[in-house]
């Protein structure tokens, strides 16, 4: 098995592969159900990084070369066919640094890219100090704020010292990238956003417009930063109807 890369449904017939990479914290249960929502021509694998759920004894990587470094030769065995990348919040920033990796190398380009809930990284800035090193304290008042972590996990010091460090990694990874001008990516972007969701919440998203020769378009959903479980059957169609015209399209 590979530890970084799972099929949330095994679909050999699939026309495509829909990589999902997860926000800071999460793992492969942020996208529980989705196979369930995506049809049976999709078929949808999540990345599980190290150092939560059941990687919890791994080392968590708080370095944006890090992740790169681990996931550029797990997911190049499999690209045998059509793929297409999501995420959202960190998870949509490490979908386009891999997918500007992959076209760097000539290893292929996702017939689509898509950034939810996360600002372009040319507008990015970062809060002083940097979240992933506030004390523990401060960091899950923050959690609290992002209504993402329930009530009775923030309350568990136990849970929360095995859940912190991989959240202080994936905050490090996102607080510590620098962006850095190069050639745009050549496949079409699609960005999501949710209409209560403060810096990212419309216009700032339509930046990422400039990060791509191969066509933009953004769609916004009701809800805050977490809109993609509240609002998640509207999320699943419309990656599946992208997916489809993208497929269509070739």
């Amino acid at each position: 098995m590979n530890a970084l890369l799972r099929p949330l449904a095994v679909r050999p017939h699939a026309d495509i592969r829909l990589f999902c990479f997860p926000y800071a914290g999460g793992g492969l249960s942020a996208f529980r159900g989705w196979a369930d929502g995506l049809p049976e021509t999709v078929e949808p694998w999540a990345v599980q990084l190290p150092g939560r759920e059941d990687r919890t004894t791994a080392a968590p990587l708080d370095r944006m070369s890090q992740v790169l470094n681990a996931l550029v030769p797990a997911v190049i065995p499999c690209l045998d066919r059509p793929f297409a990348f999501f995420g959202h919040s960190m998870g949509a920033l490490i979908a386009w640094e891999l997918a500007r990796a992959l076209q760097r190398l000539e290893a292929g380009a996702p017939r689509r890219l898509f950034v939810s809930g996360c600002v372009p990284p040319q507008t990015r800035t970062v809060p002083d100090p940097p979240l992933h090193t506030r004390p523990d304290a401060d960091l899950i008042r923050t959690l609290r704020d992002w209504h993402a972590t329930p009530e009775a996990v923030l309350a568990d010091p136990e849970l929360m010292a095995l859940l912190l460090p991989a959240i202080r990694a994936d905050l490090a990874v996102v607080e510590n990238h620098r962006y850095a001008a190069s050639t745009a990516l050549t496949c079409p972007v699609t960005a999501f956003g949710g209409t209560g969701d403060g810096p990212a919440d419309g216009a700032p998203l339509e930046r990422w417009g400039e990060l791509t020769t191969g066509g933009f378009d953004l769609r916004m959903f009701p809800g805050d930063h977490f809109f993609v479980h509240a609002a998640r059957p509207a999320v699943l169609a419309e990656i599946a109807g992208r997916i489809a015209a993208a497929h269509r399209a070739v």
